[in-house]
Formats: C-alpha cells, structure tokens, sequence
C-alpha cells in the first residue's frame, strides 16, 4: 500500500512506540499513587509534558493533556464559555467539527457565535472579523490550517486583532503541529488544540495549551488531575509515546518539512501537467506541507476512492471524521464549490515516511483510474474527456 492519508492518522513511530512499552509492561503504577510505581509513572508524565510544551515553545505547566484533538477544542470553547455566561464567540466557516459541533450547542444555550466567511481559496475574512469582534466576545477560534483543503490562516494577524480588543484566541492546530513551525509566544496564541496520532505518536492523546493567566471552567471533572482542568487518570504509555512524537518533531522538523515539500511540489506539478481537467484547491502558497487537494471534474470522489484501494493507494476525500455522516464538505461549500466540484473532489497528504517513488507511482495510478471513470461519466459530453 502507498499510503497517502496522513491527514487522517500517521504511523506511529518506531522509536515512539519503543518509548511506550516500558509504560505498558514493567510501569504501570496510577500517577497519583505515592509509592515508587506512582512516582516513577508521574515522572514519565511531567518528562512528556516539557517535550510537547518545548514543541510549540510554552511552559510545562501551560500544557493540559487530554484525549486528544476533539476533547481539546470542546475543552477550550466549554471552557471559556462557562466561564463568560451569554458571550459571544466568533470561528470561521470551515473550522472541523470538533469546533462546529460544541459551537452549535452552544448557541442553542443562550452563546451567540459568529461564522466567519471564507474566500474560494480557504482563507478568512479579516474585515468580518474586525467588524464582529467586541467586548462581548470571550473568544475568536480560527483554525491553523484547514483539515481538507490544507489552507494556513493568518494567525498572527487574527490574534493582533484578539489582543487589541483583549480577547482571548484559540486555535485548532491539529494539522499543523510537527509538519510546521509553530511558536505560541511568536505568533501571540492564547489557546492551541495538538494531536498525537497527526504526528507519529499514538492515538487517544492530545494536549490543550492554555496561556499562563487565561481562565477557563473545565467540564471534565472527577479526581483532580491535571490540576483540577481535566480530571481521569492518565494514559501514561500513550503520553510518553505523544512526548516522544513531539521531541522527534522538533529535532527533525526542518528537515521533515524540506522532505514533505518536495513531494507535495512533485504530486502537483506532476497531476496539472499529465491530467486535463483537474484543479487545485486551497491557497497555493500559503498551504500546510502535506497537503494536496484536487477537483477532477466528472469524476465522483468515493468511487475514486474505491478504485485507488484497489491499485493499493490510501487516500480520501476530506475529513475521516466526517464520512459517517455523509455530508456534502461543509469547508468546500463555504469555498463557493459547486455540487460538481464536491463530489469530485480528492485529498492526498504526504508524511515523512513516503518517498518520491510512490508519488511517481500514484500520479501513473491516478491518470489511468481517472480516465478509466471519465470513459463512464455522465458528464463526458458536457467536458468533452478524451
């Protein structure tokens, strides 16, 4: 298999995973004990803590860990919303649902949220957001770089406005964490969102940096972990392992992304010039390095899907955690795409452990799976495929 969904899961490291089974077989004492078991798996929890704090450039004690991506962005839209009954919060259009979903519950709990637009390249509408902003807003959540399209917001100029109205900004920067440069205290974010298993680690971990000195109500509560913010015991071989995927980002990152651009410039070049009909979405420049997001017209995406599987591809469509749904892409109608250009949309994401062989391989793939579909489609009039 040539795998190319790395947007949706990452392999987990080998070195990573060494990292863990100490924690799985001889260290498994709860972290709160107070005998040698105890001490020696809170020990290991407070190492991994400094190496994903080190990764964004925060404080140890400015990093909560939790469940992961999804229970980080609940945990920073509750959380701020307890805090500040009937404010207002303002997102943007094409956020993943771990924001939009807690944010639709919210509005229907007394919060007013603002959506900000987008253009049809993906990126927000900066006015919007300094004409909405105010006093009653208790937080601005805008995505580091979308899931789908692969598009990197403007995150230093969304929280210049967020600082000079002295608002707390929040971003999901699940995606973009390991495969770009991320400083929290350069860019000015109060709030970040981190995955483990989008870089290399295990999945079931992630991480919540919260700034020193924002408040906020935490909803997951019980024992008193983590300083009373999310209580539960911790996992700790999968934390160690999420330290571990951090350290090794860091360490390699410059080169990782060097490795990742090279393929991803690759796969485009080669898809434009060899395949007629074929767009590419989302912003051409400022772009996350793994992703590649295409529209080949005529085509349906899922049987694409299906028929890469069956040359031995990974790839999808969009979001993974948007298939059981089976809806339309939400961040492709907030683009302006039509129901065309949807349904005939493709995403492939590169991650370090692919080489240039297998994009040569998956353009040749591509080519020959795309004509095979356009020879049955019912748009091959309409667009004249040869």
């Amino acid at each position: 298999m040539i795998y190319l969904d790395n947007a949706a899961s990452t392999q987990i490291h080998e070195d990573v995973l060494e990292s863990m089974i100490p924690y799985l077989k001889e260290q498994y004492g709860n972290p709160s004990s107070i005998h040698r078991y105890g001490r020696i798996s809170h020990k290991a929890i407070e190492k991994a803590r400094k190496q994903i704090a080190s990764l964004i450039n925060a404080e140890p004690s400015e990093i909560i860990l939790t469940s992961g991506g999804t229970e980080s962005n609940n945990t920073a839209l509750r959380g701020i919303a307890m805090k500040n009954p009937s404010s207002q919060i303002i997102t943007s259009s094409i956020e993943h649902d771990a924001i939009l979903e807690p944010c639709k519950e919210l509005s229907k709990n007394g919060f007013e949220v603002i959506y900000l637009p987008v253009d049809n390249l993906g990126m927000v509408d900066l006015e919007y957001l300094k004409s909405t902003i105010s006093k009653k807003t208790s937080l601005v959540s805008i995505m580091f770089g979308n899931n789908e399209v692969g598009t990197i917001q403007p995150i230093s100029e969304i929280s210049k406005i967020c600082r000079e109205h002295q608002t707390p900004f929040h971003t999901d920067a699940v995606q973009a964490i390991g495969k770009n440069p991320v400083d929290v205290r350069e860019l000015g974010i109060d709030m970040l969102s981190i995955s483990s298993h989008k870089l290399y680690g295990p999945k079931g971990v992630g991480a919540l940096y919260v700034k020193n000195g924002i408040e906020f109500s935490p909803f997951i509560l019980g024992g008193g972990q983590e300083h009373g913010l999310r209580s539960g015991t911790e996992n700790v071989a999968n934390i160690v392992g999420f330290g571990r995927a951090c350290e090794l980002a860091k360490n390699n990152l410059q080169e990782n992304i060097s490795h990742i651009k090279n393929l991803q410039e690759s796969l485009i070049q080669q898809v434009l010039d060899e395949i007629p009909k074929v767009t590419l979405n989302g912003h051409p420049k400022f772009r996350l390095p793994p992703n590649v997001h295409f529209t080949f017209l005529g085509v349906n995406g899922e049987d694409l899907i299906i028929k890469l599987d069956e040359y031995g591809i990974a790839a999808s469509t969009g979001s993974a955690c948007s298939v059981n749904t089976q809806k339309a892409s939400h961040v492709l109608q907030a683009m302006g795409f039509s129901h065309e250009q949807i349904t005939g949309s493709l995403r492939l994401t590169i991650g370090i452990f692919n080489n240039q062989k297998e994009i040569d391989r998956t353009v040749d793939i591509l080519k020959k799976v795309i004509s095979e579909l356009r020879a049955v489609s019912p748009f091959k009039e309409k667009y004249s495929f040869v």
